[in-house]
């Protein structure tokens, strides 16, 4: 450990001695090359400081603000049912019951008091819906421009040394979380010379790992990626649902269960979801599909084409009109033990089949 940690203090002790020859011989000083060292205002340490931002925009369903979120937990009403929002994940409990009616009108109720977090992570006490309103209105509204980068993440802990030429202190700090990241280089001056723990790893939005050398690479390998997902800044919260789906997804979903049922059914705005009641559904992967009910089987067939929010279901089982349509993916859920699929045509045609298999 020892050995470790000797080594990695090599650079910054040569840049200490390298200093403290320069004042006593009257030299002047020579910093490192940019690549090793991270400099306060520099173009890399406003990217990883951009990188490590709060991101305001994961709970728009809550507050509909994209530079603040509501810290957790928090409790809220949606449609007249009360649920404690622990973690991020809970949020899809809200979207569950928004989703599950088309017919009515959504209404999400805060309890009060609440503690917003902005995106450089300082904190206020919000006491009512006025409040929130106001400090909502001076975000950025949907999907324009704001400064934190949300398309990468890096992976931690990191870790960083530091020495300040002005007291010669020598330093080392790890960071386990984009606060403590950020809040290192908002504290940077003129006086630190700071080092990394090179290689580090980002990961992209679609969980894609690059490994980082250097300084110089990482300030290509955020402005490579800095926009190139959609960081859904608007308060729709279903319109990207299937962003993350796959054909493959779909397929290992609806054959790894055997006891599928109809959840919900619509067709040409009328209400079928008890048309099927007590029929269970068998997907295969060869492209069969059967459903079972009183003793009789219904065959049929189904297939998947497409990508993301653009997949293609087409389902024909004989006797069971209703259930058939070349469908679109909707999404996906997975939530407290039950799975949905939930396809769509159009604002009127839509059927979910449920499973509590996982």
């Amino acid at each position: 450990m020892k050995l470790q940690l000797k080594t990695f203090f090599l650079p910054l002790l040569a840049l200490a001695i390298l200093a403290t020859s320069c004042r006593k011989e009257e030299v002047v000083f020579e910093q490192a090359p940019e690549e090793e060292t991270l400099v306060a205002g520099s173009v890399v340490a406003n990217l990883m400081q951009r990188t490590a931002m709060n991101d305001g925009s994961n709970d728009n369903i809550i507050d509909n603000a994209n530079c603040f979120n509501v810290e957790l937990p928090v409790t809220v009403i949606a449609n007249g049912q009360e649920l404690v929002i622990n973690t991020t994940d809970d949020y899809e409990a809200i979207e569950i019951i928004f989703d599950d009616s088309d017919d009515d009108i959504d209404s999400l109720e805060i309890i009060f008091p609440i503690t917003i977090i902005f995106s450089d992570f300082s904190q206020t006490t919000i006491n009512n819906i006025s409040e929130l309103q106001n400090f909502a209105n001076d975000c950025n509204g949907e999907n324009q421009y704001d400064d934190d980068i949300e398309c990468l993440d890096f992976q931690y802990p990191i870790t960083a040394s530091f020495f300040n030429t002005n007291n010669e202190i020598i330093n080392t700090v790890t960071f386990t979380n984009d606060f403590m990241l950020f809040d290192f280089i908002d504290e940077i001056d003129e006086d630190d010379l700071i080092t990394i723990g090179f290689p580090i790893t980002v990961v992209l939005q679609d969980n894609t790992e690059i490994t980082i050398s250097n300084f110089t690479e990482l300030e290509t390998t955020i402005n490579a990626y800095a926009e190139s997902c959609d960081e859904d800044d608007d308060n729709d919260y279903n319109d990207d649902d299937c962003d993350n789906c796959s054909p493959v997804e779909l397929v290992n979903i609806l054959t790894s269960c055997n006891s599928w049922i109809v959840d919900k059914l619509e067709r040409n705005d009328n209400d079928y979801d008890d048309l099927y009641d007590g029929y269970t559904f068998q997907f295969y992967e060869e492209g069969t599909v059967y459903a079972y009910y009183l003793g009789t089987t219904y065959n049929g067939t189904w297939s998947t084409n497409g990508s993301e929010n653009d997949i293609t279901v087409t389902i024909n089982i004989t006797g069971l009109p209703y259930c058939n349509n070349d469908w679109v993916l909707h999404e996906i859920q997975q939530y407290s033990g039950e799975t949905k699929v939930d396809l769509r045509v159009g604002g009127e045609d839509r059927l979910r089949y449920e499973s509590t298999c996982n």
